[in-house]
């Protein structure tokens, strides 16, 4: 047994965490399944005294950005434990991961502001030490019933405001593959499969995760360039039109050869000449001016005139944009660019998150 001074850490941070690499579909067998949820990524160390770490996944401190959650696990998780989990916001219609991503901002001013106004929950899914013992070694099994017995603690359960939940689990994977088409409808990411006899291998993607594998057809409207210079396109900007036709930008996709980068550059150059003014008629603004094609980032887009259509592969959409970046399939010419628009998408039905958080108790 470790010392129990104050500011002592059962493992030392940082860790970097466990990964899961992706599966097209749920494999059966010795595994416990879990909703793959759609946040931040957070280790939470909590020492001998009433210390707290939060770690991001890529090792960084998030605890200025998420004060209110700092304060829950200093009052409620006990000392001497290392928990594995997601950052969430929980909004009207499911997890808000827009509203997420707002959290992290400069201003002390704003962060207290936000985390009044969308206050953030912590979902647990791995223990990693208890008591100032050290479990990694011991296998996905036991560490998710310490979990579990960790967090129905007296405090926890007598806290009503409690933002500190450990996620549901199954060795179903019938009931798995349902969650993986009914949680999605509350802003889930898919499904995590763990082998149960795994023991917590930091950095390795030992995990695997299966997530919504679902194809459109959208315009190119623009491209950025590559960041080895002017010879290779590093993304295409993705479009797709509403019901009044208007153009609106959807996302990118970005996952080329080097080879297939500077075979863009030959294919597009004939479409840039009168991109500005066609992209203008559509009601997009041009580079040098914020607008929905820059998102108030990177402002250094070239747009391209609408003819071509390509077949992209997606997860799910965050609002009207693709979550994340897509795969680019092929190429369509015979798709014509206005026939590219929203209602191709599929139509997810609405999930309440609290029947998510509930199947954890089941």
């Amino acid at each position: 047994m470790p010392k129990r001074n104050a500011g002592n850490f059962a493992i030392e941070p940082p860790i970097e965490p466990m990964l899961a690499k992706a599966v097209d579909t749920i494999p059966e067998g010795n595994f416990l399944y879990e909703p793959k949820w759609d946040g931040f990524r957070a280790i939470v160390f909590r020492d001998w005294s009433d210390g707290v770490l939060i770690q991001s996944r890529d090792l960084r401190p998030l605890d200025r950005y998420f004060p209110e959650l700092h304060d829950a696990f200093a009052r409620l998780l006990p000392p001497g434990c290392v928990v594995d989990g997601e950052i969430i916001v929980a909004g009207a219609h499911g997890l808000d991961f827009e509203a997420l991503q707002q959290r992290v901002h400069p201003a002390e001013s704003r962060v207290k502001m936000l985390a009044e106004k969308t206050p953030a929950s912590f979902v647990a899914f791995d223990l990693l030490a208890v008591e100032g013992r050290d479990i990694r070694a011991e296998p996905q099994d036991k560490r998710r019933a310490q979990l579990e017995r960790l967090l129905g603690g007296a405090r926890l359960r007598a806290d009503a405001t409690s933002s500190i939940r450990v996620t549901a689990v199954t060795r179903d994977a019938s009931l798995a593959a349902d969650w993986l088409q009914r949680f999605e409808g509350a802003g889930l990411d898919g499904v995590v499969a763990k082998a149960r006899e795994l023991p917590y291998m930091p950095g390795k993607r030992v995990m695997f995760k299966i997530k919504h594998a679902r194809t459109a057809d959208c315009v190119v409207a623009g491209f950025r360039w590559h960041k080895s210079g002017g010879d290779a396109v590093g993304s295409l900007l993705l479009g797709l039109y509403d019901k009044r036709g208007r153009l609106h930008h959807v996302g990118v996709t970005s996952a080329f050869t080097m080879d297939m980068r500077r075979q863009l550059v030959t294919l597009l150059e004939p479409l840039r000449e009168d991109a500005q003014a066609e992209a203008g008629a559509a009601g997009t603004r041009m580079p040098g001016g914020q607008s929905r094609w820059s998102a108030g980032k990177d402002l250094s887009w070239e747009p391209v005139r609408i003819e071509r259509v390509c077949e992209v592969k997606y997860d799910h959409l965050q609002g009207d944009r693709f979550r994340h970046a897509t795969i680019f399939l092929r190429w369509r010419p015979d798709k014509r660019p206005q026939d590219c628009r929203y209602d191709q998408l599929e139509v997810t039905t609405p999930f309440a998150l609290e029947e998510v958080f509930a199947a954890a108790k089941g």
